[in-house]
């Protein structure tokens, strides 16, 4: 009789023991946040902070050194194509012309009486052919000459604004070195960073438009010049745009704009969900939709398009549509098939769900 409950307590014993296993296998729904998946067809639209520039900013130099004599423009004066801006004292380079002109002058005479000899056999072919070469080089240095003095002058090379001029009457400046930053008075251009998320995408945007705030209500339309090859420091890729001309005021170089990209799906259903919703796993790009009838994901494989500047993404998937549900947050705690509890909403009277 002892042995036989010896017996039951030990079937007891392992019955309870089986009860405590299966109750830790038993797994408590992962908390995540549910958010809604939005048709982004309304939203194919890019923007990024710009800046005006002068179609041309350029700081000129004289090809000789000297020192300066003149100045003829003051800063911000309006300067046409060819206008003087200005000179270096041409003395030595005068005297320099002068005595290479003299020289040229009698080598000239004795070249061109040696040739007219040789034409009538009255010398030698290679006294002749020194005579050419003679001539060909003092015409070279004289011209050389001549291009050094005219290079004393300084003229502006487009129609434009004088932004600043370097040094000043009487300083002496080096070959090459800057003496007056000019801008032109073109069509201005804008410039914008575009990081590489976008830059890849870049085939498929159609057009653009930029806004200032000091022309507020107004936009203006502008047409693509070039976009660099290689990202900067900051992993950016510098974009310029040209403004098209219509009538409107024209904004200054150096005034800051928000410009718009307009950007072409190709018919494609766009999506618009939250960054966070997106998870890389395993080589692929997927989000976990939500089913509320049965309170589990599944993982649904998308294609990210592009990263938004508000904690968004635009993405493109075969099997989903505007309105279903994806897991926002707690994405790297599930997995496909598992059951999850969402977060309640938070509202005015229930802040956090703590009620």
């Amino acid at each position: 009789m002892k042995q036989f409950y010896y017996i039951l307590a030990g079937i007891s014993v392992l019955s309870l023991a089986a009860c405590s296993s299966h109750a830790k296998e038993v797994k408590e729904p992962q908390t995540v946040k549910i958010d809604t998946v939005i048709s982004a067809d309304g939203r194919t639209t890019l923007q990024y902070p710009g800046k005006v520039k002068a179609a041309q900013d350029i700081s000129l130099a004289f090809r000789v050194s000297g020192t300066i004599q003149k100045i003829h423009v003051e800063d911000g004066a309006c300067v046409r194509t060819g206008q003087l801006l200005a000179e270096l004292d041409p003395a030595d380079y005068q005297v320099q012309l002068d005595a290479t002109a003299a020289e040229y002058e009698q080598i000239k005479a004795e070249a061109e009486r040696v040739m007219a000899l040789y034409k009538e056999n009255g010398t030698t072919p290679n006294a002749n052919d020194k005579a050419v070469y003679g001539l060909k080089q003092i015409t070279a240095k004289y011209q050389h000459h001549k291009d050094q003095l005219a290079y004393t002058r300084l003229y502006a090379p487009f129609d434009g604004f004088v932004q600043k001029h370097l040094f000043e009457t009487h300083e002496t400046v080096g070959a090459g070195m800057p003496v007056i930053s000019m801008i032109s008075a073109g069509i201005p251009e804008v410039e914008i960073n575009l990081p590489a998320a976008e830059y890849i995408h870049r085939d498929k945007f159609s057009r653009y438009h930029c806004t200032f705030d000091v022309y507020p209500g107004k936009l203006y339309q502008l047409k693509p010049i070039s976009i660099t090859p290689k990202a900067n420091a900051n992993q950016l890729y510098s974009m310029r745009l040209q403004m098209v001309p219509d009538g409107q005021p024209s904004p200054s170089p150096g005034m800051n704009t928000m410009v718009t990209i307009y950007y072409d799906t190709d018919g494609v259903q766009t999506l618009y969900v939250p960054s966070s919703a997106i998870l890389h796993k395993d080589g692929k790009t997927q989000v976990f939709v939500y089913a509320p009838d049965s309170r589990t994901v599944r993982s649904q494989e998308i294609s990210v398009m592009r990263l938004l500047t508000d904690g968004r993404s635009i993405i493109t998937a075969d099997e989903l549509k505007p309105g279903e549900l994806v897991v926002s947050s707690g994405v790297h705690h599930i997995k496909d098939g598992d059951a999850v509890k969402p977060l309640p909403a938070v509202t005015q009277t229930n802040v956090g769900g703590l009620l």
